[in-house]
């Protein structure tokens, strides 16, 4: 078993109906998400650190420009709310998926935490390649465009996310299987 920290591993069912065998599986812990440890992937979305502009006569704080969100070649801007389910760990890694043509921002409307799988731009990532962080539940995340990342998912109950991503025609997702047995746990 080879377990590194900072490093990703996914995507089993939430039910696992079958045993895992933890020994031949590549383990990956995450570490927690900060600016400048996840800039090479995106943006982390938070408040913390940021001076807010007094908006509203007084009534509201205004954290600006959190993320730079990128649409590109005439797609246009969609606001979802994806409801993810909890995942039971050790959870396995099968797919990561990337959207060329336009960022992906996840931002939680909860207070706990979840892990963010991510792995470079270009050609589809192996095990070694990817990386984990853990938000601690204030904080989202902007994919950039290119960035392979693992769908959302999230840790003890069924979580609600506001998605920012694009819309439109053209080829925004593609997706690439893993070879490896590649296993998430905390």
């Amino acid at each position: 078993m080879v377990v590194l920290p900072g490093y990703a591993y996914w995507d089993s069912p939430p039910a696992c109906k079958y045993p895992v065998d933890m020994s031949a599986a590549f383990i990956i812990r995450p570490k927690p998400l900060t600016r400048n440890a996840f800039l090479p992937f995106g943006d982390v979305i938070e408040c913390d650190g940021i001076k807010p502009e007094v908006i509203n006569f007084g009534n509201t704080q205004k954290y600006a420009d959190l993320a730079k969100i990128t649409i590109a070649d005439g797609g246009r801007l969609q606001v979802s709310i994806y409801r993810s389910r909890a995942i039971k760990l050790p959870f396995r890694i099968r797919i990561m998926e990337r959207h060329p043509l336009g960022s992906q921002a996840f931002y939680p409307l909860h207070n706990r935490p979840f892990p963010v799988i991510v792995a470079a731009a270009g050609a589809g990532p192996g095990c070694r390649d990817l990386r984990v962080f853990l938000s601690n539940g204030r904080q989202g995340v902007n994919i950039h465009p290119g960035v392979w990342h693992h769908y959302q998912i999230t840790l003890g109950q069924d979580s609600d996310y506001v998605v920012l991503d694009r819309s439109g025609a053209g080829e925004n997702y593609q997706e690439h299987k893993l070879h490896d047995e590649v296993m998430l746990d905390l």
